[in-house]
């Protein structure tokens, strides 16, 4: 009788283990996160194991159709194509909002310029003004830096300040958000975009105007709370609803009230 107590509850063990033993993958803007979140939930539940990896929302969303991930994060929408291509793999994906995030253009700390308007940033990131002294700033060369094609954060930044346009020929693209914030801290004439909750010292955040120069607002949590600052868009979980029963201890916990509380802490606007 006890022989069969034992086994019950090592079975019982390996189903709580396996229920909570999850892959989360993809957006960088969404990535620290999400290792605190696991952190935190892992603290609270002694048997879940969390793996959280980076690599860009296209990456997340891509191991999700290939079932090699059953979170995927990411900083944009899902795009209709990747619908398809998961309806095609007979998932069906269900979209949570976990929080919000300002995208903070960032300078070289020496650089003079503190504000640029919507249409300068335009100019800048697709080539038309190539010199610091356009825009007020000294005679030096721009080096502008994007992020890679597959991140959501590329896609949202030329949706919401290139108004779609193209990204210059040329432009210095990088894997990965702190490759960014390093480059334009090493860089004098260097400009970049980061999620808010990556804005450190190293670089100086520019105050940005969408209403051609009357107003120029700072990057802060504050101003994205309140939307004084215009770049702020939601981030995402998407996962396959026939995993739901796996995923959603996880989930419920970064939208309860302590998992909110962690979200301003990292540096994100919670959803409520």
């Amino acid at each position: 009788m006890k022989k069969t107590i034992v086994m019950a509850a090592v079975a019982a063990s390996m189903l709580v283990s396996n229920a909570f033993a999850q892959k989360i993958k993809g957006s960088d803007t969404c990535l620290p996160l999400s290792q605190t979140e696991a952190e935190n939930f892992i603290n609270k539940n002694k048997s879940a194991k969390i793996t959280v990896t980076g690599g860009g929302s296209g990456v997340g969303i891509s191991a999700l159709m290939e079932g090699t991930t059953d979170i995927a994060m990411s900083s944009r929408k899902i795009k209709f194509d990747e619908k398809v291509k998961l309806q095609e793999a007979k998932k069906s994906a269900k979209e949570v909002v976990i929080a919000y995030d300002a995208l903070a253009v960032v300078v070289h700390p020496s650089n003079q310029v503190s504000n640029l308007t919507r249409e300068q940033l335009e100019g800048i990131f697709t080539g038309k003004i190539k010199n610091w002294k356009e825009v007020g700033g000294a005679d030096m060369k721009i080096v502008a830096y994007s992020r890679e094609t597959s991140s959501g954060t590329y896609e949202f930044f030329k949706e919401s300040v290139l108004k779609n346009k193209n990204y210059m020929n040329g432009i210095l693209s990088m894997p990965a958000t702190g490759a960014i914030i390093q480059s334009v801290s090493q860089t004098k004439g260097a400009i970049g975009y980061v999620g808010l909750a990556y804005v450190n010292k190293e670089v100086k955040p520019i105050h940005v105007s969408y209403d051609a120069g009357k107003t120029f607002t700072e990057p802060s949590f504050e101003n994205a709370k309140n939307k004084a600052y215009p770049i702020v868009r939601p981030l995402f979980y998407y996962y396959d609803v026939k995993k739901e029963g796996k995923v959603k201890p996880f989930i419920d916990y970064i939208l309860s009230a302590e998992g909110q509380a962690t979200v301003k802490q990292v540096g994100y606007i919670p959803v409520k």
